[in-house]
């Protein structure tokens, strides 16, 4: 042991009294003490042996420390003192500190539509009503709510290109020509249709000239843009009202689409796993398309069978998957309209739903399709 680690030599008092009796090879006290045999030997306290178990290493039974006092191990009644002075004493073994209540594990989040479900179902049921009363009392009312639809659904659009855009599409010629345009397709035809969507593409680019030149050619690109999209889509369902069983064609069209959505949504929110289209809707996911195809393909060969003339499953069958498809592309390419505005909703008009525009984005690009198929299958009488 190096003595050197124990400070200076011991002077009178430095070891303080001890109970225990003269220390052992300490220079005789009084005056034949010899100073010379003093300078030469310097007496050492003597040290316990240190337990096999602890030796200079650090462990949860005390620790050596250089150049400090040991711990006391007053644990242990048997055992001596390391050292004399007792405010140097440490438990040998401290009672462990009890673990901290580790609080209660937190229930995984529960999966939510993201939309108030409850007016959601009340407007709904509220559309579907109004729908269908004037679907079969008189049809001129139900193109009066398809036209009516249409210019909201205008005036939505070009208010968002405006708001985040910058972009004036004209709104005054959009929405009288398309309220034309249903019109004269449920009157005239396919016919009347592509003159109507002519004329108005004409009123967009006059309008136009009556402001600054610039930005024109970004604000009648726009409006052309929103007469094909909104009104000259939605006249494909004026179209298949001319039929005989017009009605009944009309509404297999709006079960098909709306049990394409619901099938998409509750097999996507409760099997969703893989995305669909992340970087357009995050929220929609292979599992959900599957669950629209079959629910739309189910619905569409009992709807065709029992619901339109001459019709039958088969043509149900292909009619329902050819829905699916278009209401689900309608649905992503709202969706990148929506994300390129930086808007989550087209508008506010319906609670729990959005705007018009929001429950109008699979319905557009289905109605060509569903017309189409129906002139196929059973013919256009």
């Amino acid at each position: 042991m190096n003595d050197s680690s124990w400070g200076a030599p011991p002077q009178a008092g430095y070891w303080g009294p001890s109970d225990r009796g003269p220390v052992q090879g300490a220079a005789p006290a009084g005056p034949a003490y010899d100073a010379h045999h003093a300078q030469q030997t310097r007496p050492m306290p003597i040290v316990p042996d240190v337990p096999d178990h602890g030796g200079d290493q650090d462990d949860d039974r005390g620790t050596a420390r250089p150049g400090g006092p040991l711990p006391y191990r007053d644990q242990n009644p048997s055992a001596q003192p390391y050292a004399a002075a007792p405010h140097h004493a440490v438990p040998q073994n401290p009672e462990p500190m009890p673990d901290a209540p580790q609080p209660a594990p937190s229930p995984p989040p529960k999966k939510s539509a993201g939309r108030d479900l409850g007016a959601a179902i009340g407007v709904g049921v509220g559309l579907g009503v109004v729908i269908i009363a004037s679907l079969f009392v008189v049809k001129a009312v139900f193109v009066g709510v398809i036209a009516v639809a249409v210019v909201v659904g205008l005036w939505e659009l070009t208010k968002r290109l405006e708001e985040r855009k910058g972009i004036k599409a004209p709104l005054v010629p959009l929405a009288v020509g398309g309220a034309a345009m249903v019109v004269a397709g449920y009157a005239r035809g396919a016919e009347g249709a592509w003159v109507a969507m002519a004329l108005t593409a004409l009123a967009v680019l006059v309008w136009r000239m009556t402001e600054p030149p610039e930005g024109y050619l970004k604000d009648v690109t726009a409006g052309l843009f929103a007469a094909f999209y909104v009104p000259f889509l939605a006249t494909f369902v004026a179209m298949m009202l001319m039929a005989d069983d017009g009605a009944w064609r009309v509404l297999v069209f709006l079960i098909l689409t709306v049990v394409s959505d619901t099938g998409a949504y509750a097999v996507g929110w409760r099997f969703g796993r893989k995305k669909l289209a992340p970087r357009i809707s995050p929220g929609k996911t292979r599992e959900g398309l599957l669950g629209a195809v079959a629910f739309a393909m189910a619905a569409g060969a009992l709807c065709t069978q029992f619901l339109i003339d001459d019709g039958t499953w088969w043509q149900g069958l292909l009619i329902g998957l050819a829905v699916a498809v278009s209401a689900t592309l309608g649905d992503l390419g709202e969706s990148m309209i929506k994300r390129d505005l930086g808007i989550k909703d087209m508008g506010t008009l319906l609670p729990g739903h959005g705007g018009i525009m929001d429950r109008l984005d699979s319905l557009l690009p289905t109605a060509p399709v569903v017309w189409l198929l129906f002139v196929i299958f059973v013919g256009s009488g």
